[in-house]
Protein backbone atom coordinates (compact mmCIF):
# COMPACT_ATOMS: atom_id res chain seq x y z
CA UNK A 1 0.00 0.00 0.00
CA UNK A 2 1.34 3.60 -1.09
CA UNK A 3 1.52 6.18 1.76
CA UNK A 4 -0.25 9.28 1.25
CA UNK A 5 3.23 11.08 0.35
CA UNK A 6 4.00 9.12 -2.42
CA UNK A 7 3.26 10.02 -5.70
CA UNK A 8 3.30 8.12 -8.97
CA UNK A 9 4.93 9.80 -12.07
CA UNK A 10 1.68 9.14 -14.70
CA UNK A 11 -0.79 10.67 -11.69
CA UNK A 12 -2.08 14.18 -12.57
CA UNK A 13 -4.41 16.72 -11.29
CA UNK A 14 -7.67 16.05 -13.08
CA UNK A 15 -9.75 19.21 -15.07
CA UNK A 16 -13.29 18.42 -13.86
CA UNK A 17 -15.65 18.02 -17.27
CA UNK A 18 -17.87 21.32 -15.95
CA UNK A 19 -14.14 23.52 -15.98
CA UNK A 20 -13.29 22.40 -19.24
CA UNK A 21 -17.24 23.03 -20.41
CA UNK A 22 -16.79 26.25 -19.13
CA UNK A 23 -13.66 27.33 -21.24
CA UNK A 24 -14.59 25.66 -24.12
CA UNK A 25 -18.05 27.77 -24.12
CA UNK A 26 -16.20 30.55 -22.99
CA UNK A 27 -13.77 30.91 -26.11
CA UNK A 28 -16.84 30.85 -28.34
CA UNK A 29 -18.00 34.20 -26.47
CA UNK A 30 -14.75 35.43 -26.56
CA UNK A 31 -15.33 34.96 -30.33
CA UNK A 32 -18.18 36.58 -30.39
CA UNK A 33 -17.19 39.49 -27.97
CA UNK A 34 -15.97 42.03 -30.21
CA UNK A 35 -19.14 41.68 -32.43
CA UNK A 36 -21.24 42.24 -29.20
CA UNK A 37 -23.57 39.28 -30.60
CA UNK A 38 -25.33 37.31 -27.86
CA UNK A 39 -24.98 33.20 -28.19
CA UNK A 40 -27.10 30.42 -28.01
CA UNK A 41 -26.75 27.35 -25.26
CA UNK A 42 -28.00 25.24 -28.49
CA UNK A 43 -24.68 26.88 -30.63
CA UNK A 44 -21.65 26.58 -28.17
CA UNK A 45 -22.89 22.95 -27.53
CA UNK A 46 -23.15 22.03 -30.85
CA UNK A 47 -19.74 23.32 -31.66
CA UNK A 48 -18.15 21.86 -28.90
CA UNK A 49 -20.06 18.75 -28.28
CA UNK A 50 -21.23 19.33 -24.72
CA UNK A 51 -24.61 17.90 -23.52
CA UNK A 52 -26.88 21.18 -23.63
CA UNK A 53 -28.43 20.29 -20.22
CA UNK A 54 -24.88 20.25 -18.48
CA UNK A 55 -23.94 23.31 -20.22
CA UNK A 56 -27.07 25.07 -19.21
CA UNK A 57 -26.07 24.56 -15.37
CA UNK A 58 -22.43 25.46 -16.12
CA UNK A 59 -23.61 28.83 -17.33
CA UNK A 60 -25.97 29.45 -14.39
CA UNK A 61 -22.96 29.01 -12.30
CA UNK A 62 -21.03 31.52 -14.76
CA UNK A 63 -23.66 34.04 -14.47
CA UNK A 64 -23.58 33.85 -10.98
CA UNK A 65 -20.13 34.75 -10.55
CA UNK A 66 -20.64 37.66 -13.03
CA UNK A 67 -18.47 35.89 -15.77
CA UNK A 68 -21.40 35.85 -18.08
CA UNK A 69 -24.45 37.83 -18.62
CA UNK A 70 -27.75 36.39 -20.47
CA UNK A 71 -29.70 38.65 -22.76
CA UNK A 72 -33.30 37.46 -23.12
CA UNK A 73 -35.60 37.28 -26.15
CA UNK A 74 -35.79 36.06 -29.64
CA UNK A 75 -31.91 37.17 -30.71
CA UNK A 76 -30.73 36.25 -27.11
CA UNK A 77 -28.26 34.18 -25.38
CA UNK A 78 -25.43 35.19 -22.95
CA UNK A 79 -22.32 37.64 -23.71
CA UNK A 80 -19.12 37.96 -21.74
CA UNK A 81 -19.58 39.98 -19.03
CA UNK A 82 -16.34 41.44 -19.16
CA UNK A 83 -13.46 41.78 -22.21
CA UNK A 84 -11.71 38.50 -22.66
CA UNK A 85 -8.32 40.17 -21.02
CA UNK A 86 -9.87 40.35 -18.28
CA UNK A 87 -11.13 37.25 -17.42
CA UNK A 88 -8.66 34.60 -15.08
CA UNK A 89 -8.85 30.98 -15.43
CA UNK A 90 -8.41 31.57 -11.89
CA UNK A 91 -11.72 33.27 -12.04
CA UNK A 92 -13.70 30.74 -13.30
CA UNK A 93 -12.48 27.74 -11.52
CA UNK A 94 -13.78 30.18 -9.19
CA UNK A 95 -16.66 30.52 -10.24
CA UNK A 96 -17.36 26.95 -10.96
CA UNK A 97 -15.97 25.03 -7.99
CA UNK A 98 -17.02 25.07 -4.81
CA UNK A 99 -13.96 26.06 -2.29
CA UNK A 100 -14.45 23.31 0.62
CA UNK A 101 -12.13 23.23 3.36
CA UNK A 102 -10.53 19.50 4.15
CA UNK A 103 -12.20 17.46 6.25
CA UNK A 104 -9.18 16.75 7.83
CA UNK A 105 -9.79 17.93 11.76
CA UNK A 106 -7.84 21.18 12.06
CA UNK A 107 -7.14 20.96 15.93
CA UNK A 108 -4.89 17.83 14.75
CA UNK A 109 -1.89 17.78 16.38
CA UNK A 110 -0.89 14.67 14.14
CA UNK A 111 2.47 15.80 12.63
CA UNK A 112 1.79 13.79 9.48
CA UNK A 113 -1.63 15.22 8.60
CA UNK A 114 0.50 18.95 9.00
CA UNK A 115 2.78 17.80 6.96
CA UNK A 116 0.07 16.84 4.26
CA UNK A 117 -1.70 19.92 4.88
CA UNK A 118 1.63 22.34 3.94
CA UNK A 119 2.36 20.38 1.10
CA UNK A 120 -1.40 20.68 -0.40
CA UNK A 121 -1.19 24.27 0.45
CA UNK A 122 2.01 25.01 -1.24
CA UNK A 123 0.03 23.07 -4.69
CA UNK A 124 -2.93 24.85 -4.17
CA UNK A 125 -0.82 28.46 -4.18
CA UNK A 126 1.17 27.61 -7.14
CA UNK A 127 -2.17 26.67 -9.05
CA UNK A 128 -3.12 29.82 -8.10
CA UNK A 129 -0.58 31.65 -9.49
CA UNK A 130 -0.15 29.57 -12.90
CA UNK A 131 -4.33 30.10 -13.31
CA UNK A 132 -4.58 33.58 -12.34
CA UNK A 133 -1.75 34.16 -14.98
CA UNK A 134 -3.74 32.93 -18.16
CA UNK A 135 -6.93 35.14 -19.05
CA UNK A 136 -9.79 33.88 -21.82
CA UNK A 137 -7.74 36.50 -24.31
CA UNK A 138 -4.57 34.24 -23.72
CA UNK A 139 -6.37 31.07 -24.50
CA UNK A 140 -7.88 32.98 -27.92
CA UNK A 141 -4.35 33.47 -28.76
CA UNK A 142 -2.91 30.22 -27.98
CA UNK A 143 -5.70 28.52 -29.78
CA UNK A 144 -5.09 31.23 -32.71
CA UNK A 145 -1.01 30.22 -33.07
CA UNK A 146 -1.85 26.49 -32.96
CA UNK A 147 -4.21 26.91 -35.88
CA UNK A 148 -1.53 28.95 -38.14
CA UNK A 149 1.45 25.81 -36.87
CA UNK A 150 -1.51 22.85 -37.80
CA UNK A 151 -2.35 25.00 -41.05
CA UNK A 152 0.83 25.44 -42.17
CA UNK A 153 1.66 21.27 -41.66
CA UNK A 154 -1.36 20.70 -44.20
CA UNK A 155 0.32 23.25 -46.90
Amino acid sequence: MMSILELRREETMELSAKVEYALLALLELADYFPKGEPVQIRHIAERQDIPDRYLEQVFAALRKAGIVVSQRGNRGGYLLAREPWQITILDIFHGLEDSQPSRVDQETNSLCRAIVRDIWKEAQQNAKQVLQSYTLRDLCQNREVRQQLNNMYFI
